[in-house]
């Protein structure tokens, strides 16, 4: 069996706002269909990727900013990060953590720069959309075995 993930539903409270800016990160728009003033959907998706998200009015009960921190897996952690800064977003500084790979939302274990032998999966940046969802960049060259 294939499960593969097509869609994230992005809750946002201004899809022509949202929409302009993931299309500054070079998300390409699939879809953006206007259905009524009470229904429109926007489909994106991110630059050499195969799933895609889906903001709009109407398609998820979920409260505008709630999403929080997913990834986008990027091969070059700091290029990213400044081409990110260079487009206007307001993103962090790279990190990693102190004891590895371990998710903290109190940001506690954050040490400054990228990991010191830019392993996989161990660099990090972050930044949020203007709703406050928030994602962040994981760097990965090779992946773990069975993935």
């Amino acid at each position: 069996m294939d499960l593969k993930l097509e869609v994230l539903f992005v809750p946002v409270s201004d899809v022509d706002r949202a929409k302009a800016f993931y299309e500054s990160l070079g998300f390409r728009v699939d879809i953006d269909y206007i259905a009524s003033e009470d229904f429109r959907v926007a489909q994106l998706t991110p630059p050499g990727s195969e799933a895609s998200i889906m903001i709009g009015k109407s398609i998820t009960g979920a409260a505008p900013g709630s999403l929080q921190n997913q990834l986008f897996a990027v091969t070059d952690v700091l290029a990213t990060r400044a081409d990110l800064a260079e487009k206007g977003v307001d993103v962090s500084e790279v990190f990693h953590y102190a004891d590895g790979f371990i998710f903290h939302l109190d940001n506690q274990y954050r040490v400054a720069g990228p990991h010191p032998e830019r392993a996989d999966y161990q660099s990090f940046a972050s930044f949020s959309d203007p709703d406050g969802n928030s994602w962040l960049l994981q760097e990965i060259n090779v992946r773990a075995p069975g993935r």
